[in-house]
């Protein structure tokens, strides 16, 4: 499966990377890391159908994990569940705001974001499944 991680920080999508891995968990398929640190390069592959999962970062500039998300969901067909990244635990309502699907607090625990990634891929599986 393909995830997607949006960060303009380096040392975030890093981190990001190393947490998820090959392979979040041992029932879901190994995972193709596709990083962006842009907005317009999120959109483009967001849009393309070739995600099946995104990691968002909440505090990227200029343009917010959080933002990205309620824009992506709300007009991308068949849009990927968002695992969106908040710097403060009482952003959860913005995250809410956001429609994204799972959210996690940094500093990133890294047991947190895979089981939190791996649910989204299963999620992401059954749909594409009872979609056919």
């Amino acid at each position: 499966m393909r995830v997607l991680v949006y960060s303009d920080d380096a040392a975030t999508r890093e981190k990001v990377r190393e947490a998820i891995g090959r392979r979040p968990a041992a029932d879901v398929p190994f995972v193709e890391v596709v990083e962006c640190a842009t907005e317009p390069k999120v959109h483009q592959w967001l849009g393309s159908g070739d995600i099946d999962v995104a990691i968002l970062d909440g505090e990227t500039q200029p343009a917010g994990g959080m933002g990205v998300a309620r824009q992506a969901k709300d007009e991308v067909y068949d849009c990927p569940p968002v695992l969106l990244l908040i710097a403060r635990r009482d952003d959860r309502w913005l995250a809410d705001w956001s429609k994204a699907d799972a959210v996690v607090a940094q500093p990133i625990e890294p047991i947190v974001l895979a089981d939190a990634v791996a649910d989204l891929m299963r999620r992401r599986s059954s749909t594409r499944l009872n979609a056919k």
